[in-house]
């Protein structure tokens, strides 16, 4: 197995950690003997990477450029390690996948085990969040693949694969609007509804087409999850909305149903499947990628 320099090790553990004991604590060394080594690599620099405060330390603009180098060179560490193991006739590693709540609980966990029958040697760790933070922990190597709606443009995003995701009304079956084919905003008016928090990329949509068109909404609660905002519906029978992926673990069971959205502004949304531009992916993260990208092509 590939060790990274110890000193990569060491910066990366204190700058996640923010603190030089906690980091110690993690790594199983001597928390005086972590900060003379975070001294001597200063030293070796010719600058503080780190601010000392009272309670932890925080990287310094140089310690920022210098834990990024560290973090990409660490990546394309076990990247070679994984093309190494494939040389061997070996598909195996780890998986670190960021993706959307609206995927977490049915696409991806689904084509993972469909994965796993042909690659029982390949792990995953997945993170559901938010899709500004995901892609923030994917320039942060972090996380090697998201899962998102609608990411803003960036040269240091590569986009693998992009699906148009319509934003939908979840209803009971009971309610008055549910036997519609289509619904536009304004039609939830006379109805309680519940709405994610502004964190939510839906949310942010929503907010401009209703100031847009001057839409006021009975907004009976605001979540700041996905499950919250369906279990709201499924038991006072308020409005919620949520991208189409996401809505068919309780269509398929018959608790709610899921009608498109055609103000304009709501039709254009993508799931988009990303990496970080110019990072060398493990030979594992590759395989996947093309069983996900297939999946979300039969979309």
């Amino acid at each position: 197995m590939l060790h990274p320099p110890r000193h990569f090790v060491y910066l990366d553990a204190v700058a996640r950690a923010g603190s030089i004991r906690k980091a110690a604590d993690t790594l199983h060394v001597a928390s005086t003997a972590l900060n003379r080594k975070i001294l001597e690599i200063e030293s070796d620099v010719g600058t503080p990477l780190f601010e000392r405060l009272p309670r932890g330390v925080r990287l310094t603009a140089a310690g920022e450029v210098l834990i990024a180098a560290v973090r990409r060179s660490m990546a394309d560490m076990r990247s070679a390690e994984s093309q190494i193991e494939q040389l061997r006739g070996l598909v195996r590693g780890t998986v670190r996948i960021g993706c959307a709540e609206s995927v977490a609980t049915d696409l991806i966990p689904a084509t993972i085990a469909h994965y796993q029958q042909t690659h029982p040697g390949v792990q995953f760790q997945i993170v559901s969040s938010v899709t500004g933070k995901l892609v923030a922990s994917l320039m942060d190597d972090e996380i090697e693949l998201v899962l998102v709606h609608d990411p803003e443009p960036s040269e240091m995003l590569r986009v693998i694969s992009a699906v148009a995701q319509p934003l939908c009304a979840m209803l009971r079956p009971d309610h008055p609007l549910a036997g519609r084919e289509t619904l536009r905003l304004a039609d939830c008016q006379k109805y309680p509804v519940a709405l994610g928090d502004r964190s939510f990329g839906s949310r942010r949509v929503l907010d401009g087409v209703m100031a847009h068109s001057r839409i006021a909404l009975q907004v009976a609660v605001e979540a700041s999850t996905v499950q919250t905002l369906k279990e709201f519906t499924r038991q006072t029978g308020a409005i919620s909305f949520q991208f189409q992926i996401g809505t068919q673990n309780e269509v398929r069971r018959g608790e709610l149903v899921s009608i498109p959205l055609t103000d304009r502004a709501l039709t254009h949304s993508r799931l988009v499947l990303a990496s970080r531009a110019n990072r060398m992916l493990p030979i594992a993260t590759l395989s996947f990628v093309e069983a996900l990208a297939n999946r979300l092509a039969a979309l």
